[in-house]
């Protein structure tokens, strides 16, 4: 896949791995616009990377992803490449009997619904250039739940299932759909994790433009490989190993 010149669009791209790849992407040539829920912080990565383009979106919002839509045909004739990486990381202990459901919901919203109403509304405008991508960020935890986050744990693993029946689909389209499985990286948004190894983002970032410019339609960089590989020969043995602590 070529990044040179092409219009990419990465929601949730304010921070963490929407915004390393949204670096990744301007450094490849590409024009990258970035959107979120959060303007401020849009706003704040502007100042950063005045070539970089913003717009607010809350992924869940179908009026407010319809809005997005006409703003990318009116302003960037279109895009390329649609990144779905917004997401939150709860977790959860039903144990204590005081979980919000709301909130469990809203995890759900944001993984699962909010990147499949993206490609919803984007697909007709992807089908337009002589190439385009879709790339869905999961989790090398959509193959080993770890239990402290078994919401978040479950939208990827439904990520997962929902890419590769998609990827099937367009075969044969102009659209190449990949799958970024990135391990746990270290971001905010898994700050409450302790005691477990955590990916740097330049690395990961590294390792998916590697893969995304060839073509490798799965992306598992470090560890999520081995959590892919060993999900498959010895699940009981690696279920076990990854939530001993917790």
């Amino acid at each position: 896949m070529q990044t040179n010149d092409k219009k990419v669009l990465i929601t949730g791209g304010g921070s963490g791995i929407g915004l390393i790849l949204a670096k990744t992407f301007l450094n490849a040539g590409s024009k990258v616009i970035i959107c979120g829920r959060n303007l401020e912080k849009l706003e704040i990565v502007k100042q950063e990377l005045s070539k970089i383009e913003i717009a607010q979106c809350d992924v869940t919002s179908d009026e407010q992803i319809k809005a997005l839509l006409e703003q990318c045909k009116e302003d960037f004739n279109g895009i390329d490449i649609l990144i779905n990486n917004a997401g939150i990381f709860n977790i959860f202990d039903y144990k204590n009997g005081k979980l919000s459901i709301e909130q469990q919901v809203k995890e759900i919203d944001i993984n699962i619904s909010g990147a499949l109403k993206m490609v919803h509304y984007f697909l007709p405008l992807l089908l337009e250039p002589k190439e385009a991508a879709i790339v869905n960020v999961s989790s090398g935890l959509a193959f080993v739940p770890l239990t402290a986050a078994p919401v978040y744990c479950a939208t990827k693993a439904a990520i997962h299932s929902w890419t590769r029946s998609i990827r099937w689909q367009l075969k044969g389209t102009r659209i190449k759909v990949f799958e970024l499985m990135p391990p746990l990286v270290d971001t905010s948004m898994v700050q409450e994790l302790k005691g477990f190894p955590k990916m740097q983002l330049d690395e990961l970032a590294t390792k998916f433009m590697m893969g995304f410019k060839h073509d490798k339609f799965e992306i598992t960089p470090g560890p999520a490989g081995q959590l892919k590989m060993l999900s498959k020969w010895a699940p009981g043995f690696i279920f076990k190993q990854l939530n001993k602590n917790i």
